[in-house]
Formats: structure tokens, sequence, C-alpha cells
């Protein structure tokens, strides 16, 4: 065969295709553990630094994360139906994959008509318990000081994964951060400015500070055009992003739709009747 013929170049040509994908599929095969951990531990990690547990950002080793994940931080699966917790997923929520289960037929179901734009939704959601003191092995020396919600939605280009902190009276907002998104750099993508992601803290969900569930009127902390003031002059508002509207209202809708009662809104006031 001429090695300049061409069913010669069309044969090495498939030959090297050949050995390419090989090669390229064993790597993806022997690598989707490693992969698969380091998401959970980049997931674990945003958990602690939104519960102010670690500095956003800081190089922290993963033996590390581990460790103070397990000592302060405790996860339930909770029912959004009607707000009680999955005992039985429970047991199992370090491994529950929620984006999975939002799409499977069984575990998921069509999201209810919102701004927030997603189509899917999980039957039953994470929900993060952070402790004020280490817990030993078996959970003991829990107290409560946060609750961290997963939440969700769509921005400009791209749909925002991310994490609310709330005190335990569901109504402080302890920090607000988001681990994947497309949104444009500098624009939208400023919702991962830590200078901005500071202006949540502090910010009421649902009412003004020492208000009780009986006298809450839905979700009212959103993100408004322009700036807004401190805390205590803006309780429910915070600055807008400049240039990024569509983002910032998306921001808006998914707290709405995952603080209301299509999403968490059920646990959050079945828990805090029956703690009261």
């Amino acid at each position: 065969m001429q090695h300049n013929g061409i069913p010669y170049i069309l044969g090495f040509c498939l030959a090297v295709c050949l050995f390419c994908a090989v090669v390229v599929s064993t790597s993806a095969v022997g690598l989707k553990d490693t992969q698969e951990l380091n998401k959970e531990l980049d997931r674990k990690s945003k958990v602690l630094a939104v519960a102010g547990l670690i500095a956003e950002g800081a190089e922290t080793a993963p033996a590390e994360i581990q460790s103070l994940f397990d000592k302060r931080v405790k996860s339930i699966i909770v029912n959004l139906e009607n707000g009680s917790i999955n005992e039985e997923l429970s047991k199992t929520a370090s491994t529950y994959d929620q984006r999975k289960a939002a799409k499977d037929l069984e575990l998921g179901q069509d999201a209810p008509k919102h701004p927030f734009g997603v189509k899917r939704i999980p039957k039953n959601a994470l929900v993060y318990l952070v402790s004020t003191t280490d817990m030993d092995g078996e959970g003991n020396g829990f107290e409560l000081e946060q609750y961290i919600f997963p939440v969700e939605g769509k921005g400009l280009w791209s749909t925002l994964y991310g994490f609310l902190a709330v005190g335990p009276d569901f109504n402080e907002i302890k920090g607000l951060t988001f681990y994947a998104h497309l949104e444009t750099p500098g624009l939208g993508g400023e919702v991962d400015n830590p200078s901005w992601k500071k202006k949540w803290i502090g910010r009421r969900v649902f009412g003004p500070e020492g208000s009780t569930p009986d006298q809450w009127d839905g979700v009212k902390v959103r993100v408004k055009k322009g700036i807004a003031g401190s805390p205590d002059e803006d309780p429910y508002y915070v600055d807008g992003l400049s240039g990024a509207t569509i983002t910032s209202n998306g921001v808006t809708h998914l707290i709405n739709f995952w603080m209301g009662e299509n999403g968490f809104g059920k646990f959050i006031m079945e828990t805090a009747k029956n703690a009261g």
C-alpha cells in the first residue's frame, strides 16, 4: 500500500481516532470516582463557607473539609409536598443527589410555573443543619445555629446553583453563595463577588426582626435595581448587579421560589410551628 495513497491516509486517520477514543474513554471511566469526589468536596466546602466555618476560596485540605463537615453539619431530606422530614432517605443523605433526583421520573416532578425558570424539581430535597459546637460520631452534642438550603434558578445564560444560609428563626440571612453557573464575568458573574455576597448578611427573608411565622406574609427579600441601604435601613433589599438585570431578577426569583410554599416553605412553617 502506498504511504501517500488515499486508502493509507484514511486507514491511518481511523487508527489514530480509535486509539484516541480508547484513551479518552478509559481515562473518563478511571477518573469518574475522583471527579465525583471532588464535586462533593467542593459542595461541602461551599456549605462550610456560606455557614462562615471556613473562609471563602481558602485553600483547605480535603481531609479538613470532610472532618469539619462531619463535626458541624447534619444533612436531612425534606419532603417538599408536606414539609415533613423523610427519615428513610435522611439515613443516606450524604449520598443523595438532588439534581439527579429532579430528572428522575419517580423521584422528581414538574415544577410549578414560576419566574425562577426551572422545569423539574425533586420531590425530596436536602437541608443542611449547622451546629454551633462539634458533634461526636453519633451526632451527639448538636446545637442548631443555621439552616442551609440548596437553591437554583435561571439567570441570563445559565442555571445558578447555590446555598442560602439562614438563622434558626428561618428569617435572618447568614449568607448566600453559588457553586455553579455560567453567567457573564463582570456582569451576572458578580454573584461571586465577595463584597456583594456580604450584603446579604443580616437581611430578612420574611418579616422584621423578632417577627413570628404567623406574622409573615410571603418571601420579601429581593435584589433591587440600584443601591440598597444597610440591613437595618433596607432589611428586604440587596444591591442590584450593575448591567445584569436579568441575573439580578433571577436571584430574586430563585430565593422567592425555594423559600416559598412550593419549595421549603412547608418545612419552614412546620418546623417553626413545632418549635413554638
